[in-house]
């Protein structure tokens, strides 16, 4: 079973997991994902890859304690744990190409799966300009991995306690007033994708988004994982993660989320209520 090499926290709740995988590190690209299993009983959890190293026989996980299981791994699997269960590289991979100038906007912990992007759309020859935004500074991490494969980073927090104060999509939206700009990719929040594609939409821009719907089993078999691009009714693990962002219904993929979120947090309630009955 694939073994936990490394943990280290990089900012409130957040870890980054380097794990023994060398079949995926050796087949992993920008833009796909793997999907993991804790134990016996655990959930299948999609994870972005966040970077790999096919000498070592590597990849690197950053996650987010927020669910059930996602916390789970945060609480109890550290260096020397084994996980059940790593499957991938998943997804479609992202479109590198020398595009001319990019824009990679990351928001919360989707620093992690833009910053392979940024790096092989800097390896194709293209000038990369990445926005990185957090609510606040203590939820910012790898700024110096994204300085390093950038021409231009620029950090926003909502709180102004780095950087410039406020959200992604207004630096964006400077850089379109400019011009020059060919292609951007933006991975985060869905409502911050969402916005941004609406600032892309208006200056006439392609851009990409990594779609994070509920997901089971990857491979396109069980449809949990469908989103609505341009009418039709795809499936993030195989024709994403990656959409044009001007193309998304985000009112149905936005409905979709809270519908399961607040399934999670009836099922919490009722949980917690039964663990009190007990006491």
């Amino acid at each position: 079973m694939p073994e936990i090499l490394r943990k280290r926290a990089l900012c409130t709740g957040i870890w980054e997991y380097v794990v023994e995988a060398p079949l995926i590190a050796r087949k992993a690209r920008a833009g796909q994902f793997v999907i993991i299993r804790l134990h016996e009983r655990g959930e299948r959890i999609p994870l972005t890859l966040a970077d790999w190293d096919a000498g070592a026989g590597t990849i690197t996980l950053v996650v987010q304690a927020v669910g059930k299981s996602t916390r789970e791994m945060a609480e109890r699997f550290g260096e020397g744990e084994e996980i059940r269960d790593v499957a991938g590289p998943l997804g479609t991979p992202s479109e590198i190409e020398r595009y001319g100038t990019v824009v990679c906007v990351g928001g919360g912990v989707g620093i992690a799966p833009i910053y392979p992007i940024a790096r092989a759309l800097k390896a194709a020859g293209n000038r990369v300009v990445t926005i990185a935004g957090a609510r606040r500074k203590d939820l910012l991490f790898w700024l110096e991995r994204l300085k390093k494969v950038s021409d231009e980073l620029i950090v926003t927090t909502d709180d102004g306690s780095f950087g410039r104060k406020g959200v992604v999509t207004e630096p964006l939206r400077e850089l379109l007033q400019r011009g020059g700009v060919d292609r951007i990719w933006a991975i985060g929040p869905a409502v911050m994708m969402k916005f941004c594609s609406l600032v892309a939409r208006e200056f006439g821009v392609p851009i990409w988004v990594s779609l994070n719907p509920i997901m089971i089993d990857g491979t396109g078999m069980c449809g949990v994982c469908r989103v609505e691009v341009a009418g039709e009714t795809k499936f993030a693990c195989v024709d994403g993660p990656e959409f044009d962002g001007t193309q998304v219904n985000w009112d149905l993929f936005l409905a979709r989320l809270a519908m399961y979120r607040d399934l999670e947090e009836r099922a919490l309630k009722h949980y917690l209520g039964t663990v009190e009955e007990r006491i």
